[in-house]
């Protein structure tokens, strides 16, 4: 994949969304999904239902290429779930879209998932052993085994049984022909929010998936949440008590979309914060503050409203690269992020210029633009980071599972600089960036998972469990 050979960031695993008792559900769930189109852009699908009949569909690409012309016409039903997803090592292949599509013992049911079970290969195993048969290498398919062999028939309670046995994170839907059935994991680690239209209810990874439908934010479901709605109402349950809010803090720093709120703290205003926290603790003298597009900009014009030096866009994003790229040769290898970002040669010749970005993960990125900006004719580049170092890898769903692929795990920040080519470098420190963000609970860590940069995990990990072959 072209970002994964070119664009060093971290990449979430997926976006969810559903709605009940609506009777344009599957259009509707079509365009949330577009809106969480950031969270995921290798595959989509959409199952609904009318009471009686099932409607599946499930396409590999965006969500535009998933979904061909007639695909959505032959939807009927007034609920439905949807799923956008980014897959990690080799594993995007149609098998693994969602929503997975079950038929057991009970009747039917149709499953969504936003996260990673941490102890997915254990569960997988003894499942094994009992005589599952596995269709995918998705973690949201242990999910569906447990579920289905419950011997309860009423789907929340089988639901409510399976969670009891995994670990990690997750943001689940499951519906059958007549619920649609909501859980967050008891950290909270993904996002996760309800929203109203009208009689309907829908849910959703990210706020901004309202907006577009026209929907008003409901409320954040909350850590440890089961809510189950059918034609009986709402019904608001937790599946355990032992909850403790710890949102992963990256999903303000950088997977978000800017316009979606987080409980309650709108993105875009955190990132400010962050850049002008950032200000504050790296002060650099220099003419011009640009960010590296999309999720840095922010947090530039943050940083450059609190130091006075004016904000420029010196980078610019080409949003037409397709998402595959064959790169014959090392050397177009590395000048391949030139179709992706170009300088403003205008904009930063003869400048001493403040390069913000969110984070730095295994350096390759960072080093190209610093080049790129003084090929430009930059005459200095000082690298602010909007985030602390990232140097422990991530169980919960995002795509590092080693140290060894985090530069920051083994490398000073003067190392790093070396490396970049930047003659200046900073971070954001961990104090700092829980301050910007900001809470108002009374959670560890303001709420935050702090996981990757300070290697303490909400939940217990099994380093060798936590590694599935697949995500989400």
């Amino acid at each position: 994949m072209f970002d994964r050979l070119i664009w060093d960031k971290l990449n979430e695993e997926c976006g969810v969304f559903g709605i009940y008792n609506h009777r344009e559900a599957a259009p509707l769930t079509y365009l949330g999904l577009h809106a969480l189109q950031h969270r995921g852009q290798e595959s989509a699908g959409i199952c609904a239902s009318d009471g009686e009949t099932w409607y599946k569909h499930r396409g590999m690409g965006l969500v535009s290429e998933a979904f061909g012309k007639g695909d959505l016409e032959k939807f009927r039903g007034h609920i439905a779930i949807g799923h956008t997803r980014y897959t990690t090592a080799g594993a995007s292949k149609i098998e693994n879209a969602q929503p997975l599509f079950f038929r057991y013992a009970h009747g039917s049911m149709a499953v969504a998932h936003n996260g990673n079970l941490v102890n997915a290969s254990v569960l997988r195993k003894e499942l094994e052993a009992k005589g599952s048969i596995f269709q995918t290498t998705s973690d949201t398919e242990v999910i569906a085994h447990l579920i289905a062999r419950s011997q309860s028939r009423d789907l929340a309670e089988a639901v409510k049984e399976a969670l009891q046995h995994i670990k990690g994170a997750y943001a689940l839907l499951v519906m059958n022909e007549r619920q649609l059935i909501i859980a967050l994991d008891p950290n909270g680690l993904r996002p996760l929010s309800l929203g109203r239209l009208g009689d309907a209810v829908c849910v959703a990874s990210e706020t901004c998936a309202f907006d577009i439908i026209g929907a008003e934010y409901w409320r954040d479901v909350q850590p440890g949440e089961l809510i189950v709605i059918d034609e009986d109402g709402i019904r608001e349950t937790t599946f355990t008590d032992k909850t403790v809010r710890s949102i992963c803090t990256f999903e303000y720093i950088y997977f978000a979309r800017p316009d979606s709120d987080i409980d309650g703290i709108n993105v875009h205003m955190a990132r400010k914060r962050l850049g002008k926290q950032l200000a504050l603790e790296a002060p650099v003298e220099a003419d011009v503050v640009t960010g590296v597009p999309d999720s840095s900009i922010s947090a530039a014009i943050g940083f450059a409203e609190a130091t006075g030096i004016p904000y420029e866009i010196g980078l610019i994003k080409n949003r037409y690269v397709g998402r595959t790229f064959i790169q014959p040769t090392q050397e177009l290898r590395e000048r391949a992020v030139h179709l992706k970002l170009s300088a403003v040669r205008k904009v930063v010749e003869g400048k001493r210029v403040v390069m913000i970005d969110d984070s730095i993960v295994r350096g390759t990125t960072s080093s190209r633009i610093v080049r790129m900006l003084r090929e430009a004719g930059a005459r200095e580049v000082h690298v602010r980071v909007s985030s602390p170092p990232v140097k422990n890898p991530c169980f919960y769903g995002i795509d590092t599972s080693t140290r060894d692929e985090l530069i920051a795990s083994t490398k000073t920040v003067e190392e790093i600089r070396r490396i970049i080519g930047a003659d200046s470098l900073a971070f954001l420190s961990v104090e700092g960036m829980i301050e910007a963000i900001g809470r108002t609970d009374a959670a560890p860590n303001n709420g935050h998972c702090l996981a990757c940069f300070t290697g303490q995990y909400p939940t217990e990990i099994e380093f060798e469990a936590a590694l599935p072959a697949d995500k989400c």
